[in-house]
Order: structure tokens, then sequence, then C-alpha cells
């Protein structure tokens, strides 16, 4: 233990979070019943910090290689939202006792070891603000360090890891903040991540992790956590060297000058000063997250009707149908005229050459489908979707240049904030199970993506039982969140 602890910089706090204040209309009641699901709105329990940490990679081991440069792919994220996930594990005889002395101990020693290999997570996104031609970077210097905090919290927990509605804002109380910005000669340097370990006594606990999208998409964020849970489980990071995963740095990999050039004129820097700090979540929220279930069979039809109805169609895949389906039932629920979808695709294996999977960073462009919102809301409404995301998806994947002609498109709604009012997002992917995040203590009860209520979109992901059905999340405001539920079973009923 004291090997471990001298890696850290703790310093314990007394108190906590107080109740938040909420308007008389939040207090009031409200209920809906679905075929799965009933949802009420409470207010919000005491959630008590018991501790703050700063966890550093162990001394030396990082060395002078700790500047990391950005690439063309990363500045479309420099002013996007941050990411927020949690993490539920159900451990009914955690006391608190056994959680500060074991469980926390064991964390913040892994930590520790895993970012010696992914130190980009204890260090700073760099900018220059007065020059904007210089190039951002992650930097890492000896004695940089992840925010930790450690909590506990009497939030119901069978109620948060359900599936039903959920108020929104219960969860924001589990994921931690990021760091303030500060500056430093002529550049800025921001936090890129952040963790919060919440106990629920006698229940189970939730790790919360917060992070700048410019560090790294989807397949690094699970990249870095797959390694932790790894030498969490051992104590020591030899397992994970004998997987091959290490991380890949080569910044020659994705390498175009004239790209990224093009791009960093795309971003803008205004707001990088001393007081930035990136957006988070806060109440009150009239939103709710609720959790839906595709099974193999439900998809299966959902492909045979889409079939049908376009046989011509030469892309059907369980996304595409997946999608399609909630973007129609969103669509049904809403009264705009005009719905846009968007969707992330991973270009690793689609470069030329290809990308080794371990890169890391941001390799990830986007494809977007605007229509009318009757056409979602017809009796061919969920097919037509399924039809205009699959077609998109298939030109980006087979025509020459569509990866970077896309990259450029999805930059410049992205930077210049133009995305539609009634945009859906999608976050995740089944091709990462999300739900093998076993850090000891077996599968996550849940997981929840909890950045989608920025922009009331979805998250996909494999269930936890099988990994042939598709697990996703959907945040949405209270009513539509009702007319959503309903459209949603009933509509399924007709594929039966």
């Amino acid at each position: 233990m004291e090997v471990a602890m001298k890696y850290f910089k703790t310093m314990f706090v007394n108190g906590g979070f107080k109740e938040m204040e909420i308007s008389s209309s939040m207090l009031q009641t409200k209920e809906f019943l679905s075929p799965s699901c009933t949802y009420k709105m409470t207010s919000l329990p005491i959630l008590t910090v018991v501790e703050h940490s700063d966890v550093s990679p162990p001394p030396a081991t990082v060395g002078d290689g700790g500047s990391l440069p950005l690439t063309y792919f990363d500045f479309m994220w420099l002013n996007s939202l941050p990411v927020h996930h949690l993490f539920f594990y159900e451990l009914p005889d955690v006391t608190k006792t056994y959680f500060t002395q074991t469980i926390v101990p064991n964390l913040k020693h892994s930590l520790s070891i895993t970012l010696q290999h992914f130190f980009p997570f204890a260090g700073n996104l760099i900018v220059f603000p007065t020059d904007p031609s210089r190039k951002p970077e992650i930097r890492y210097k000896e004695g940089d360090s992840v925010a930790v905090t450690i909590a506990e919290c009497s939030l119901d927990f069978d109620d948060l890891t359900g599936n039903h509605p959920r108020d929104c804002e219960k969860f924001y109380r589990l994921i931690p903040l990021l760091g303030k910005a500060s500056k430093v000669s002529d550049y800025v340097s921001v936090p890129v991540f952040s963790i919060q370990v919440t106990l629920f006594p006698n229940r189970g606990v939730s790790i919360g992790m917060t992070n700048l999208h410019a560090l790294g998409d989807a397949s690094t964020r699970f990249g870095f956590v797959k390694a932790w849970t790894t030498i969490a489980r051992s104590g020591t990071d030899e397992s994970f060297r004998a997987t091959g995963t290490l991380p890949v740095y080569d910044r020659w990999l994705i390498n175009n000058p004239k790209l990224e050039e093009s791009y960093l004129k795309r971003v803008n820097f205004e707001g990088f000063n001393e007081e930035y700090r990136p957006r988070s979540l806060s109440g009150p929220t009239d939103k709710v997250r609720a959790t839906f279930v595709l099974t193999r069979s439900t998809i299966n039809r959902l492909k045979k009707r889409v079939s049908t109805d376009f046989p011509t169609l030469g892309y059907v895949s369980s996304f595409t149908v997946a999608c399609g389906y909630i973007w129609s039932c969103i669509g049904k629920s809403r009264n705009d005229e005009l719905e846009a979808f968007g969707f992330a695709v991973d270009y690793r294996a689609r470069m030329d050459p290809p990308i080794p999977a371990a890169y890391f960073g941001n390799c990830i462009g986007g494809c977007m489908v605007m229509v009318e919102t009757s056409r979602l809301t017809g009796r061919d409404g969920f097919a037509t979707a399924a039809k205009l995301i699959g077609e998109d998806l298939h030109k980006l994947l087979t025509e020459k240049d569509a990866l970077v002609k896309d990259v450029f498109a999805m930059a410049d709604n992205v930077l210049s904030n133009r995305m539609p009012t009634t945009m859906t997002g999608v976050a995740g992917t089944p091709k990462l199970k999300f739900y093998d995040i076993d850090f000891g203590w077996g599968k996550p009860k849940k997981h929840e993506t909890i950045s989608i209520d920025y922009n009331s979109s979805i998250s996909l992901s494999a269930c936890k039982e099988s990994n042939e059905d598709l697990e996703i999340g959907v945040c949405l405001p209270a009513n539509e969140m009702e007319a959503f539920v309903r459209i949603f079973h009933d509509g399924l009923q007709a594929f039966l």
C-alpha cells in the first residue's frame, strides 16, 4: 500500500454538496406508464465528497516524450462538448470501510500504472490562442495528474440502473468536472480527463469519467479503460503488456499538412483563455433518460421489413435498422418540420494504408442525414429512415475521397455550430464491448453515456446479456419521452 500511495497527492475535504434548489413545478410529481416502464420525478438527495486526489503515473516512467501534437481529426473536436460516461457495479456487501481501505487504494494504484502507458490522460490540452497557426497538443510533464473525486451518495442505486425513464439530473452529481484552465506564458493549459468514484453503501459503486473529445475518440477511451481494468484485476501491468494492445502514438500515420492547415483555420480559439472551462451538465432540467433493448430476433424482423420495402437497397445492417427505427420514433414524438440524424464512423481500418486499431487519438468522421419529418412519420417512416442512413453510410464507405469530404462537412457543421436544432446524434458503437469493463467485481450492472444529455441524443452499445442484442440509451424532454415510449412499443408490435 505504501508503494502505491506515494504516487498520490491527496487532500481530504470535509462536508459536501448541498441539495440543490429546484422550482416548485419540478417538485410536482409526474408519472407516466408504458408497457415496460414507470417514471416519477423527484428532488435530488445529497452527495457527499469524501476526498479529492491527484493520481500521477509512477515517477520517471513517461520520460521526455510527453507531448502529443493534435492531428486534423482532433482539430474538429476542439470546440466540442466534453464526454461523460458512468459505470455502475453492483456490490451488495460493500461497506464504507471496505470501499475506502480496499477499493479506492486499488483503483488509484492501478490507475497510476495505467497512466504510464496512457500518459495523455494525465496531461493537458495546450492551445496558443494568440497564434492560431501553432498546432495544439496534449502535453504531459512530470508531476501532471488526473483529478480523482471520491464520494458517497444516497441515491437509489436500483432506480439509477434501471431501464425505465429516470430524471437526467440525478446522474449529474456522479460525473466529475474537468479542472479550470490556466494561462502560462503564451499558451492556455486545460485538463483533459477526470474521474469520480462514488459509493452507494451496501448497494454498489459507480465510476464516472469525463474527458475532452480532443483527447481521443471512443476507441481510445475504451483502450484506456480496458487497460485499467486489466491492471486493477492483476495488480501489475504484466498481463496488459502481454496482450500487445499498447497505444500507438505515431502521428506520422495521419500526416497531411494541407488538411491540417485547412482544419486549423476552422477552429474558434477566442474562448480559450484563463477563464475557459468546458461546459458541464446541471439541473434543474425536464429531460429524462431511458434504455431500450432491440433483441436479435427483432432486429432481423426490422431488416426484413426494410429489404421488403426497398429490395434494391445495398446496405441493410443491424446498425442502420436500429438507428432508423429509433430516429423514426423520435420524429413521431416531435412536431418539428425537419429532422437530422448524425453518427460517427471509425476511419482506422479505412485509411490508406490502414491505421492500427490501437492508434491513440481521434480517427473518426461523421455522416449526417436530413429529411422532412413527414417522411419519418408516415407508414413507411422507419424503412425510409433506415434507407437514408444506409445509403449515406454506404456512400461514405465506398466512394473515393468520401472520407475526407465527409470529415470536412462534419467539421464545418461542428465548428460553426450549424447543427439543426432537431439533430439526433449517436454516441458509441456495438463494436466496443463496454459491458466487458470488469475491475474485478464482474460486469457493470449498467453503463450510461451521460453526455447525450447535451443535445437530447442517443447512445448505442451491445447488451450486457448478449452481444447480439442492442442497448439504446435515449435522452428526451419528459413530454417527448412519454410519447416516444408509447410509439416505440406500439411500433414493435407491428413486427411481431
